[in-house]
């Protein structure tokens, strides 16, 4: 079973109709016991930091999302759920988030002369062997909608990036826990392929 955690953050529905596509049937749940059910988790969403972490205390998800990522099971954070997974956010000073890696996430940069918020198709630069990159070639293009982007704090975990007007974590992945700022479900055959390789996974 999939499981996609819902916390009324948006974009579930398009992760929900790829997964399908990909001839698999995932749930949308936010029953903790159906999130400890599933082989695979993906945490998606859009939207601020702040807002999102409350929900995720409201709704009782903080301990079982962190417990996902311990289990050993294929956990995929998309879009803010990559950021969410990560200490803090510029977005929300004083606001603490899931800690299951190391890191921040900081504001793009206004003064490049690019426009943020970054909405669009980026290239995506491949920074080491990956597992959610499998038969994915360095250089294709991937959907964007993000004012924030991750800064992980061991560079070692970054599996692809971005440049636009910093080098931003476009991907990170540390043994069953993958992340990604662009939203495959969004990104035509290339976010397919990826996401299959995700749920592939065992």
């Amino acid at each position: 079973m999939i499981a996609i955690i819902d916390y009324d953050a948006g974009n579930i529905r398009s992760v929900e109709k790829a997964v399908k596509k990909l001839g698999f049937e995932p749930l949308t749940t936010r029953d903790s016991d159906e999130i400890r059910r599933a082989s695979h988790v993906i945490l998606p969403g859009v939207g601020a930091f702040g807002d999102a972490m409350e929900k995720l205390h409201r709704f009782g998800l903080v301990p079982v999302i962190k417990e996902a990522a311990d289990s050993g099971k294929p956990f995929l954070g998309i879009c803010l759920g990559e950021q969410l997974i990560f200490e803090k956010s510029e977005e929300s000073p004083g606001v603490q988030g899931l800690g299951i890696l190391k890191g921040e996430v900081k504001k793009l940069p206004v003064d490049k002369g690019l426009k943020v918020p970054n909405i669009g198709w980026n290239s995506v630069e491949l920074r080491k062997k990956s597992l959610l990159f499998k038969d994915i070639k360095d250089g294709e293009y991937f959907y964007f909608v993000h004012s924030y982007y991750v800064h992980a704090a061991d560079r070692g975990l970054v599996s692809a990036a971005i440049g636009y007007g910093v080098t931003a974590d476009a991907a990170v992945e540390k043994n069953n826990i993958f992340a990604t700022q662009f939203h495959p479900e969004k990104s035509s055959d290339m976010g397919l392929r990826l996401l299959g390789n995700f749920l592939s996974l065992c």
